[in-house]
């Protein structure tokens, strides 16, 4: 599949889905302030429907307390027998009776409605009572108005009847704001603050408001939503694994790319050696070489060396495998890293003065004894230092340095040139496999991207690390810290 392709499917998809969360995620709001307006109105009914409870119960509290007193009242006064005195109103109903009446129902009659007068009388004059009192009401403390007792019920109940079951928590200010009453656990950090006015008809200046918090409001809202949220997981987890996908796909292409580029040098590597065997073998058929014993020994030895190279080659590539099934045992060792270091560049000082260049070494640890597999390690050394020869500066004479010093409890390991240099964003890629920097020609250099692998997982398994600094243009410097032993 071509790459224009994978990316023209990716962002369809991801468009896709953030779409779907974007429709997802916008009717959970709506959702949200659907509830939360409920949530109000249903609050702000409740709160109403107390201060009518508490206005209704003060009523009757008046008006109980005033037919005691006038009960009262009566029960001391002296009854009077005397019937006369009947007012105008009360002589209405007399003048509708009937003429045919006699006296004795007419008397009846006349007894039973001064009676109904006087009950409505004594009735109205109770209820104008209570009324005056009802209007006095302001000027008495709210204490002797409101049963305290009663109110976190009245709003228990009532939120109960507008389906708010849940806890909550009152208090009860005057007109300045002064705590007149509170409940237990009330509190407004980061809590919606509900409000009602209590006796709404009294002066303003003696007004007082109920309050009311819910400490777990927002828990009860948004378990109304609690059925659309495995949605959204469900689609989070697709959009990972998506991602993750895509992730593999271009990985796969990218490994892809390199196993080709492996191919393409591992074959022109392979037909050097090849070429050079196939060529000794042609001369020894010759019948002229077997008269020539110089020509016969130059040719054992072209087989030979091509024979070496070629196997060499072969062990490279197979390197990195091994140790991926850590297949590979180590003969660990104490080795001096000073001694190390002069033994690899007494035998590479050649190849850097053929290609025109200098090694200096500079050995300054004075701790300088490690454990280390000295293979391993020396085919390590070896592998940095001929870095540095392939990728040497053709304009410029190779200054090739190898230097050791302590830091700390540690030893340290330089080797730096002034080749080419490397891009900053291939730094973190050159101890991948197979991975080789980009030089323009891919076969100019030879090599299959496996040495610096192959250095990188000898460090890390000798409890070491490396590091690369470079510039593109003045040079490459590796960093080798082992830890020393005293000896």
């Amino acid at each position: 599949m071509r790459k224009s392709t994978i990316w023209l499917l990716t962002g369809v998809l991801i468009f896709a889905f953030i779409g779907l969360l974007s429709l997802q995620i916008n009717y959970i709001r709506i959702i949200l302030q659907t509830q939360e307006d409920q949530f109000e109105d249903a609050v702000k009914r409740s709160l109403f429907q107390v201060s009518r409870d508490l206005e209704l119960d003060e009523t009757q509290q008046l008006l109980t307390d005033r037919i005691y007193s006038v009960r009262k009242q009566n029960r001391s006064a002296i009854p009077s027998s005397n019937g006369q005195g009947i007012t105008k109103q009360q002589s209405s109903p007399v003048n509708v009776i009937p003429s045919s009446f006699g006296k004795n129902d007419l008397q009846t009659a006349s007894k039973a409605i001064q009676d109904i007068q006087e009950s409505y009388l004594y009735q109205q004059n109770i209820l104008e009572d209570v009324i005056r009192m009802a209007m006095k009401g302001s000027n008495r403390p709210l204490e002797e108005r409101i049963d305290f007792g009663k109110l976190e019920s009245y709003v228990q109940q009532e939120l109960v009847n507008n389906n708010l079951a849940l806890p909550f928590a009152c208090t009860v200010l005057d007109n300045n704001k002064k705590v007149i009453y509170t409940g237990s656990d009330y509190h407004t950090e980061n809590l919606e603050v509900y409000s009602q006015i209590l006796f709404p008809k009294d002066p303003a200046n003696k007004l007082y408001t109920l309050q009311v918090v819910f400490p777990t409001q927002k828990k009860y809202v948004f378990e109304s939503i609690g059925f659309i949220l495995p949605s959204i997981v469900f689609t989070i987890v697709l959009l990972i694994i998506f991602v993750y996908t895509i992730y593999i796909v271009f990985k796969q292409r990218h490994l892809s790319e390199i196993k080709n580029d492996f191919i393409n040098n591992m074959t022109h590597e392979l037909k050097t050696p090849v070429a050079g065997i196939s060529l000794a073998a042609q001369t020894l058929n010759d019948a002229d070489v077997n008269n020539s014993p110089h020509l016969m020994e130059h040719a054992k030895k072209v087989i030979q060396d091509e024979s070496t190279r070629l196997g060499f080659l072969v062990e490279k590539v197979l390197q990195m495998s091994l140790f991926e099934d850590r297949a590979v045992s180590f003969k660990m060792t104490k080795l001096d890293a000073n001694d190390l270091i002069s033994s690899v560049a007494s035998t590479f000082v050649l190849r850097v003065e053929n290609a025109g260049g200098i090694l200096d070494i500079d050995l300054q640890a004075l701790d300088s004894t490690i454990v280390v597999d000295k293979m391993h390690f020396t085919n390590v050394l070896f592998n940095l230092m001929e870095n540095a020869v392939k990728y040497r500066r053709p304009d410029v004479p190779l200054m090739l340095m190898a230097r050791t010093m302590n830091v700390g409890n540690k030893v340290q390991i330089v080797i730096e040139d002034n080749g080419i240099g490397i891009k900053k964003e291939s730094l973190k890629k050159i101890f991948d496999r197979f991975y080789r920097v980009p030089t323009g020609n891919r076969h100019n250099i030879k090599g299959f991207g496996l040495g610096l692998a192959y250095v990188k997982q000898i460090i890390t398994d000798f409890d070491g690390f490396i590091k690369v600094e470079s510039e593109l243009g003045e040079g490459t410097k590796f960093i080798i810290t082992l830890p020393f032993v005293e000896n």
